[in-house]
């Protein structure tokens, strides 16, 4: 692992999955670079964003986590920067549990966003379906054994599970993550009635708590971004008191 200053790649990132870590709390830099490591991947990190940065544009991973509270430039205006130069894929992991704080992330181009505290096993998944829908040097191929999951077609909507890649009307719609594996939950049924807790267990592993607020708040950033490039977007229903569904009429 390398030091928090980041100076340089080790040689074993030649071959390897390169996550960067930015984070000023030094027991969350080592406890996610060994976990990462443990999967194969190779780590760096950073202790605040200022030291981040540069080593972010002049020699790119192929992912990388910020903290958003950090000394001196913290994860938000980080990312603001980052985004100027590079599309570098991005998890937030922090601390702060506000949506004002998730939105503006997401605005500026934030991937996902995890809170702590965090399974290591929700991080581990949102790492590995980011790669795979990014365009990233060195995406994360299909394990041995596992099926390519099939396109979704639902009237206007077309999902590519295996790219992470979504369109409506033949338009590109940005979703996270998150969003991505909710609205397949939804789509697969269309017409039928997904609780609440049937779409946090198909977002979330199973030793993952989340609130109702956490999905509607999902659910309502998912609309906005398809009425951006459809304003009479309506196909994901809210049945009040009981759940969601999709309707592709």
């Amino acid at each position: 692992m390398e030091t928090e200053a980041g100076q340089g790649a080790t040689p074993q990132d030649d071959d390897r999955t390169v996550i960067a870590l930015v984070d000023d709390d030094r027991n969350i830099l080592t406890t996610v670079s060994i976990a990462l490591q443990a999967e194969g991947f190779a780590t760096r990190v950073y202790s605040d964003g200022e030291q981040a940065l540069s080593a972010l544009l002049g020699n790119p991973p192929d992912l990388a986590i910020f903290d958003i509270k950090m000394p001196k430039m913290d994860g938000m205006e980080l990312l603001r920067r980052l985004r100027e130069h590079s599309p570098l894929p991005v998890i937030f992991l922090t601390s702060k549990d506000d949506e004002q704080d998730e939105e503006a992330g997401f605005q500026m181009g934030a991937d996902d966003y995890i809170a702590k505290p965090f399974s290591l096993r929700l991080l581990l998944a949102r790492i590995r379906a980011i790669l795979r829908r990014s365009d990233a040097r060195r995406p994360m191929p299909i394990e041995p054994g596992e099926l390519a999951p099939e396109v979704i077609e639902r009237g206007r909507l077309r999902m590519d599970p295996a790219r992470h890649h979504v369109t409506w009307d033949g338009k590109p719609v940005s979703l996270t993550v998150t969003e991505f594996l909710l609205l397949e939950a939804l789509a697969q049924h269309p017409g039928v009635i997904k609780s609440r807790n049937q779409l946090m267990d198909a977002a979330y592993p199973d030793d993952v708590f989340v609130d109702d607020r956490t999905v509607d708040s999902h659910i309502k950033r998912m609309r906005r971004k398809f009425r951006s490039v459809d304003g009479e977007f309506s196909a994901i229903e809210t049945l009040y008191g009981a759940g969601y569904s999709y309707s592709d009429g």
